[in-house]
């Protein structure tokens, strides 16, 4: 007999994932390769077996087994869109829409992004660790165990430097793939000239954070950042051994789902007010489409991207939260899942696949978000008895039990 670290049997469904090395498109995005009555061995960290229980139970034996009798068994989840790291709240501005003002108003009367920063800057490296952990421990414990974060609410080279080492002594049990988003807004400092915070993204944050973050995203909006804009300091991203993602088209079309697919970015996120010819563009690209439908519910609006035509032009989608404390103050993917079927008609398993094997790719952690022999052994029990029911059962947390390969 082989011997494994963990050995989980009899899952009623166990929903693997199992399939091309590569991010899920069209039709291919509904195949959760479901194995009735399944089992998975984990070794090491890794998935050392899997398949029927039956065939796995005959051939290994493990230090724990774990009956999944009557429960549903998928990868651990990946959120391919957070901004885990600030501090305080915004509660204030939440009533504010609740009276109809729009998000953008209480951001150019000095809300929003800004109002986060000014917290960000006054706070300890160690101070942002300690608000984030139970934030990340809570995320772990509703079945995230690999997630983006990005920084941005320093905006300054010192303060974007600190989130960035606050991400670092973070990494624990959920694996964090950290992004640098220094052009997340103009400070206050630079008003009136935005050129010159370009430069000082492009030609001072990135040699500092070289090292400190996997990616660059830029918010590629109209208001904050040009194509123009997003281009230069993308490129000297990319220069200094940086992947490239976008916030892009979340409020208006503004040519950034064009730019993502010219320069292949990673993923372009947001998406509900992209363009057909944005559209066009990530379809001839191998750019990901991150969908963050919980942003759309949180604001109260009624613009989602149009996820259905983006699956039908074959373009990949993948999941994230947008964790944020101004547009969606949520941790728990399981609640975005439900809202991308109900809002973006995502079916259980195309939402299952954005939110496992699309967002590993997202995020460039390809081994996770499969369950297949030599992938990393992050494993979801879930509370569960089939797959449809992940989505179904919302507001309640359903992990009944998450085990990370960290």
């Amino acid at each position: 007999m082989n011997q494994a670290d963990t050995l989980i049997v009899h899952a009623a469904e166990l929903a693997t994932m199992a399939g091309p090395d590569q991010p899920r498109r069209g039709r291919a995005m509904a195949d959760a390769a479901v194995i009735k009555d399944g089992a998975v061995a984990i070794k090491d960290g890794r998935v050392a077996a899997v398949g029927p229980t039956d065939d796995v139970a005959r051939t290994w034996t493990a230090t724990e087994t774990i009956d999944a009798r009557g429960r549903l068994v998928t990868p651990g989840l990946v959120d391919a869109h957070t901004h885990l790291i600030f501090a305080g709240t915004r509660e204030d501005e939440f009533e504010k829409r609740l009276q109809g003002v729009p998000y953008m108003e209480i951001a150019r009367a000095g809300g929003g992004i800004l109002s986060t920063v000014d917290k960000v800057r006054r706070a300890t490296q160690d101070e942002l660790v300690a608000l984030a952990a139970p934030r990340l421990a809570s995320m772990l414990a509703h079945g995230t165990t690999t997630a983006d974060i990005k920084s941005g609410y320093g905006l300054s080279t010192a303060d974007e430097v600190k989130s960035l080492k606050a991400i670092s002594a973070l990494q624990g049990h959920v694996r964090l793939v950290p992004t640098f988003l220094g052009a997340h807004e103009v400070p206050r400092e630079f008003a009136g000239r935005r050129p010159e915070y370009v430069d000082l993204v492009v030609n001072e944050m990135i040699p500092a954070v070289k090292g400190l973050a996997r990616f660059c995203d830029v918010f590629c909006e109209q208001g904050v950042f040009t194509p123009a804009e997003a281009r230069l300091i993308l490129t000297g991203a990319r220069g200094a051994g940086m992947g490239i993602k976008l916030h892009a088209d979340e409020f208006a079309p503004s040519g950034a789902a064009e730019l993502a697919g010219e320069l292949q970015a990673v993923s372009a996120d947001h998406l509900m007010a992209v363009s057909d010819a944005g559209i066009k563009a990530l379809a001839a690209s191998a750019t990901i489409a991150v969908m963050l439908p919980g942003t759309s519910f949180f604001l109260g609006g009624a613009r989602y991207a149009p996820a259905r035509k983006l699956i039908a032009e074959g373009i990949p989608l993948a999941l994230g939260t947008d964790c944020n404390p101004g547009s969606c103050m949520t941790w728990n993917l399981q609640i975005v899942m439900t809202i991308a079927c109900t809002q973006l008609r995502l079916t259980p398993a195309e939402a299952l696949c954005a939110a496992t094997v699309n967002s590993a790719h997202a995020v460039g952690e390809p081994d996770a978000g499969v369950l297949a022999v030599g992938k990393r052994g992050d494993v979801v029990i879930w509370e569960a008895p089939n797959l449809r029911s992940l989505p179904y059962c919302f507001g309640v947390n359903q992990a009944w039990r998450v085990i990370t390969s960290a």
